[in-house]
């Protein structure tokens, strides 16, 4: 089925492609974990062995397998179409969504456009307006794994949103952003002080993802099977 840009087979097209193996054709014997995401996700400034998807996806491997869906500067509408475009190539059984600022938006005209909050076209977008899209887009990622019966956990890559989704799976208080530096006495001599970036110079760094990864396992690992 395929109305406009959306389709239940087949992703958007992406100039920098997908940080996944290819499904063509799917492997058979595992479960299939969709992660979705923006730029945070996909892993930009990391290599393919760095980015918090990467350290995610060693978790049991016997029954999982993982697709990293992320594309750089996508917002929760374009994250939605991946989704539903993933649901007869991957046939998804858990969805794993690190929603981006709220701010953002999809814009459909001849070529798709994702919209961040500096951008014109968003000077009439509000606060609440922008909470409204938000609770729009998990339900309808709420009501895709409902209908297709998949597990949903859901996370956040700068902003928290977590009190406006209770009830569901929300890995609570963390986000890519603040998990690092962080202090523990019981792990550390001395409190990290240094930032942390990516290659890039300005996407968090490497004990972001890292940290960000155990975090996620430690909360939601024994719903991960």
């Amino acid at each position: 089925m395929k109305f406009g840009y959306y389709t239940d087979k087949g992703l958007p097209e992406s100039e920098i492609g997908y940080r996944c193996p290819s499904w063509d054709p799917m492997p058979d014997g595992k479960k299939n974990v969709v992660v979705l995401g923006c730029s945070h996700t996909y892993g930009v400034g990391h290599s393919d062995t760095d980015h918090w998807v990467a350290h995610l996806s060693k978790h049991n491997t016997d029954r999982l397998r993982y697709w990293n869906l992320g594309q750089p500067g996508a917002s929760g509408d374009l994250i939605v179409r991946i989704l539903f475009g993933s649901q007869k190539i991957i046939y998804p059984s858990i969805v794993i969504v690190c929603w981006p600022l709220w701010s953002r938006r999809e814009r459909l005209e001849s070529t798709p456009q994702n919209l961040t909050s500096d951008n014109d076209y968003l000077k009439t977008e509000t606060a609440e307006t922008d909470k409204n899209n938000f609770l729009k887009n998990v339900f309808l990622v709420e009501k895709f794994a409902e209908t297709y019966a998949c597990k949903t956990f859901h996370c956040f890559a700068d902003e928290t949103y977590q009190d406006y989704i209770k009830g569901l799976n929300v890995l609570e208080d963390y986000t890519i952003k603040n998990c690092w530096p962080y202090w523990d006495k019981f792990e550390q001599r001395q409190q990290y002080k240094e930032p942390s970036l990516a290659a890039d110079g300005e996407h968090y760094g490497v004990e972001h993802h890292q940290r960000f990864a155990k975090l996620f396992i430690d909360y939601f690992g024994k719903k991960l099977k």
